[in-house]
């Protein structure tokens, strides 16, 4: 019996990705490749789109920090059913748009039948702050970590929440030339950077599933909007793809926990048979773990990098020295992963075959 196929799918945040460098637009290219897959492995940024999102029972929705973890081999996955998740507020969100978040959870409660504890609103405003680095891409800082943290504690340990949503307070820039830039589908995420500061810091801490949703005044009418940026111009909150996500998000398991008993279906990282990537964004760390680990003596998943995904890295494979299949698209991706599932050498596939040649030792 074959093992299951399982395909890790990588888009970094806040690097100007031209797919899945916007508002969920990478959620077609995650879709097509969970029906070449068993088990396909992804991130938040892949799989989010604000009020928009898509079910796929064979995803596995794995915050960024986790999934270098996992990649590592420091970190195994273990799939659940349902996670019962965690609300986290911001003390610096006005009441009316605290208000419209608290609704968009009940909703998702009410119509999706999400498990939620109660929420709690941090005991001091995390005043987030935005930055951008030389080379475009998009970060940030929160003036009080500590603040989310307690509150996160206070919900896992009290109120049972085994995966925690955060909306946080970010800046409104209204006017801004990156702002405009990203909404007409040209620019780098602003936001996209701090958002995985924060949900880094969560799942380093408690070792438990975590997502940001972002809590900004709705923008004014555009008309020029770009279909990739377009989802994050339909309401009031982002908060609902987070949810949908985070309720069946695998929980983080690790062999060498004192309590770890391991169970039939836990995921690890010798278990990736593949990896896709922009072609110029694999320099982070986990694709870095994945090309690396024949050195270990881990079996070493095919690197598939992707070239018509530009960003703002530009860290090519060739450049690391790394392994790596180059395509031009990821429909090129999805025609290899077809060919590696089913077992056959896509040498063969093209019309022109070399002879074999002798191994000289």
């Amino acid at each position: 019996m074959k093992r299951p196929f399982t395909v890790a799918l990588i888009i970094p945040t806040g690097i100007g990705a031209t797919i899945g460098g916007y508002a969920g637009d990478a959620l077609p290219v995650a879709r097509a490749i969970a029906q070449v897959a068993d088990c396909l492995i992804t991130h938040p940024n892949v799989l989010n789109g604000a009020q928009l999102y898509w079910q796929l029972p064979n995803a596995l929705y794995v915050e960024g920090y986790g999934l270098d973890q996992f990649a590592a081999g420091q970190w195994g996955l273990r799939p659940v059913h349902q996670n019962r998740i965690g609300l986290i507020l911001d003390q610096g969100i006005e009441p009316e748009l605290r208000l419209r978040h608290i609704q968009a959870a009940d909703a998702a409660r009410a119509t999706l039948g999400l498990d939620l504890t109660e929420y709690i609103v941090t005991d001091a405003p995390l005043n987030v702050s935005l930055q951008t680095a030389a080379s475009g891409a998009t970060w940030g800082t929160i003036q009080n970590p500590d603040s989310l943290l307690r509150a996160a504690e206070a919900l896992i340990q009290k109120a049972g929440a085994t995966a925690l949503a955060v909306v946080a307070r970010f800046p409104d820039d209204f006017g801004g030339n990156a702002l405009q830039q990203y909404r007409h589908g040209q620019g780098v995420d602003p936001i996209a950077g701090a958002e995985a500061v924060i949900s880094h810091l969560v799942v380093r801490t408690f070792g438990i599933p975590c997502a940001h949703a972002p809590a900004l005044l709705p923008l004014p009418l555009d008309a020029d909007v770009a279909p990739r940026s377009a989802a994050e111009e339909l309401g009031y909150t982002f908060l609902p793809c987070v949810l949908v996500g985070l309720s069946r998000a695998p929980q983080f398991v690790t062999r060498s926990h004192p309590t770890f008993s391991p169970q039939m279906g836990d995921i690890w990282t010798e278990q990736v048979d593949a990896v896709v990537v922009p072609a110029t964004a694999c320099g982070g760390s986990a694709v870095m773990s994945w090309s690396q680990s024949s050195t270990i003596g881990a079996s070493s998943p095919r690197i598939i990098a992707v070239q018509d995904n530009q960003t703002t890295m530009q860290v090519p494979p060739k450049a690391l020295g790394m392994d790596a299949t180059c395509v031009p698209s990821y429909l090129e991706a999805l025609g290899l992963l077809v060919a590696q599932r089913a077992g056959i050498s896509a040498a063969a596939l093209k019309p022109s075959l070399r002879s074999l040649s002798r191994f000289n030792d």
